[in-house]
């Protein structure tokens, strides 16, 4: 099944560090966010992985859980979660799927469908499990990432998407270039001259297609 914006997040079962798992009734009605790994104990992921553990009160107040997913077992997870908290300075806190039969994996397009068991592979090559996916309240997949093997994913950046796409969900706006929250917004071309007078006093027109206000709530 190929995977596109605004498809239906693959439901699945599987075993976390904090027990077994349906997906969508973890999601419950709030966003969420699968991020994947490609091995236990690998370099890059560990910095990832800490980061986020420091960064999942901002995602929780904008009612967005984390996941991580890495296709070794849920066992080899604790031991490498000691290793983040020692060299990163934070607990992970947020469940880690353990993908052994590389199940989840395949149901999200980030290994080949001919691909067999976790034993044996190295980080290279399960080298496309580095995708971050952000899923709506509406078991819908509203943002799709894959990075290469050596980059460092910047999740500064998904909270900044998450804060554009929770917003333009309730406003008809949208966000420009570099937005941050609390900066200015795009009035969407679908709002009318007259109804962008109600909804947005005092809004600037740049040109008759580019119309700015400030962010509305």
């Amino acid at each position: 099944m190929t995977l596109r914006i605004n498809s239906e997040a693959p439901n699945f079962t599987a075993q976390t560090t904090q027990g077994d798992i349906d997906f969508h009734n973890w999601l419950g009605d709030g966003w969420g966010v699968l991020f994947s790994h490609p091995k236990d104990f690998t370099p890059v992921c560990t910095t990832e992985l800490g980061y986020m553990a420091g960064l999942e009160p901002e995602f929780a107040k904008r009612n967005c859980k984390i996941i991580g997913l890495s296709i070794d077992p849920v066992e080899n997870h604790a031991n490498w979660a000691n290793d983040i908290e020692e060299t990163q300075g934070h607990a992970v806190k947020y469940p880690m799927i353990g993908d052994t039969d590389l199940k989840v994996a395949k149901l999200y397009n980030m290994l080949p469908q001919d691909e067999e068991a976790s034993d044996g592979r190295t980080a290279m090559t399960n080298a496309t499990v580095r995708s971050v996916f952000i899923i709506g309240p509406d078991k819908k997949i509203k943002l799709m990432m894959t990075y290469p093997m050596t980059t460092g994913r910047n999740f500064d950046e998904i909270l900044r998407v998450l804060d554009s796409m929770q917003l333009t969900a309730q406003h008809k706006v949208a966000t420009p270039v570099n937005w941050r929250h609390g900066e200015d917004v795009i009035i969407t071309p679908a709002v009318s001259d007259d109804e962008a007078k109600d909804l947005f006093p005092g809004y600037t027109t740049i040109k008759p297609y580019l119309r700015t206000t400030k962010q509305p709530g």
